[in-house]
């Protein structure tokens, strides 16, 4: 069998996998397959692209095969889809979305990387012309090409997560009125209620329309062109185009049919090595189920910064190293409009799903001196385990110094602090940056408070 190195799937693990295995091993013949025409491309960054924050897309996209071949000797193919795997004879046979031949290529070690697929509701008439999904830079293409080409007055969106809100403000910047509807009964599940209010009062200031607690039951074609959306109570609403943002699941098809094993979450099942259920294969990134660190179970948590990491493991240990993955707090940061809002760690609700006693306190303070100029607020919630002291999640929202403070939080939860050692951070302090205490001081004071009353 030939020495090589197979990769499916061209973008955050899959190239982050490729450049790790050519580092450990200049000589090793890598080969990567990519269904789509694109590759390393920062797929965060298309709501921005679509709402022209970002003009042209080639600034999203980092490497071209032809770079990884010139400058990492890696053989990249675009438009070249793997529709098997073969993991008795050890090859995987590909198509050519081009030409549609189909071949086989044989592997030693072998890194999955297919990804995550949005989810599409099964909603009557989601098939429809002006519904859109975005998950890839084609997706996000199609969409800016579609709002440049008609005259769209109004837009809807299906869910509440972040990639819906951060749409929701790129329709508003073309000018366009947006309906957001959600099905659950508020906004952002991995924020706790008193912070996801926040954001909804921001939607509601810049003029987004958002319909909580419902349900869209079909989609039919307007007689004057565009969409008519009903949802249940036969409640009815007009739309020039649709986004369906309600979420993503992992991309596993080509693994359970190899009968790779998944996880009870459905990712592919990977140990700390990253490796899977069969010999000589890893899988890396949105595919996969991970460990959370705070709980010691597997979670599915689909974020670029943990799939390139993922990929990089997967890729040294597929070239021969044996490096861990240590897993993940799924710390998460995201602007909608002139909010900044993050998490990381647990939030109540996972707390207590997963055996902990939460205790939380809430805080709001200024982001810099507040006697300096453009001094803004930032609300925080910190959650503790009182059983350990230890800070097991945070929550904020407010000025862009949100994102500076929640990778503090990060920090103290990955180091397994408690909220004392927290309170004793030497924080750095100057008038346009921080107020003598800092927020993430405050909010470890006002915890250790909550936690001594209990």
């Amino acid at each position: 069998m030939d020495k090589n190195l197979v990769v499916i799937g061209g973008t955050a693990a899959g190239m982050s996998a490729a450049a790790q295995a050519r580092r450990g091993d200049p000589s090793l013949p890598i080969i990567v397959f990519e269904r789509t025409g694109y590759i390393t491309y920062g797929s965060c960054g298309l709501p921005y692209y679509i709402g022209n924050v970002i003009k042209d897309v080639n600034k999203l996209i980092t490497y071209t095969p032809e770079y990884m071949k010139k400058q990492r000797n890696i053989d990249v193919y675009i438009l070249h889809e793997v529709v098997g795997i073969n993991t008795q004879e050890k090859y995987v046979k590909v198509k050519n979305l081009k030409s549609g031949e189909t071949f086989n290529q044989p592997y030693g070690q072998l890194v999955i990387a297919t990804g995550a697929v949005s989810v599409v509701p099964k909603i009557p008439g989601i098939d429809n012309n002006g519904i859109f999904t975005l998950r890839n830079i084609e997706d996000g293409i199609k969409i800016k090409e579609f709002l440049s080409s008609k005259n769209v007055k109004h837009a809807a969106i299906l869910g509440a997560g972040f990639i819906g809100l951060e749409l929701a403000e790129a329709l508003r910047n073309w000018g366009i009125d947006v309906n957001i509807f959600e099905m659950l009964p508020r906004i952002l599940p991995q924020i706790d209620e008193e912070l996801s209010a926040l954001i909804e009062a921001e939607l509601e200031k810049n003029s987004v329309k958002l319909y909580k607690n419902t349900k869209v039951v079909e989609f039919k074609p307007a007689e004057k062109g565009g969409l008519k959306i009903i949802t249940e109570g036969n409640n009815i609403f007009d739309a020039d185009m649709v986004i369906a943002a309600v979420g993503v699941k992992p991309n596993t098809l080509l693994a359970q049919n190899a009968k790779i094993q998944t996880g009870t979450l459905g990712g592919i099942a990977v140990d700390k090595y990253m490796r899977t259920s069969c010999p000589d294969i890893w899988a890396a990134g949105d595919c996969t189920e991970t460990y959370n660190r705070i709980t010691k179970k597997p979670v599915y948590v689909p974020l670029g910064t943990t799939a390139n990491k993922q990929g990089k493991i997967a890729g040294e240990n597929a070239a021969g190293g044996s490096v861990i993955f240590p897993g993940i707090i799924g710390t998460q940061v995201t602007k909608i409009f002139n909010t900044y809002t993050a998490t990381t760690g647990l939030n109540e609700i996972s707390a207590k799903d997963a055996g902990m006693l939460p205790i939380s306190a809430k805080i709001k303070h200024v982001d810099k001196a507040g006697y300096y100029p453009g001094s803004k607020s930032i609300h925080v919630k910190i959650i503790i385990d009182k059983n350990t002291a230890k800070v097991i999640g945070a929550q904020m929202a407010g000025s862009e110094g949100v994102g500076k403070r929640i990778d503090i939080f990060a920090t103290a939860i990955t180091a397994g602090m408690t909220v004392y050692e927290l309170n004793e951070l030497d924080l750095a302090y100057a008038p346009p940056v921080s107020p003598v205490y800092d927020p993430v001081l405050i909010a470890a004071s006002s915890g250790i408070k909550a936690l001594e009353k209990t």
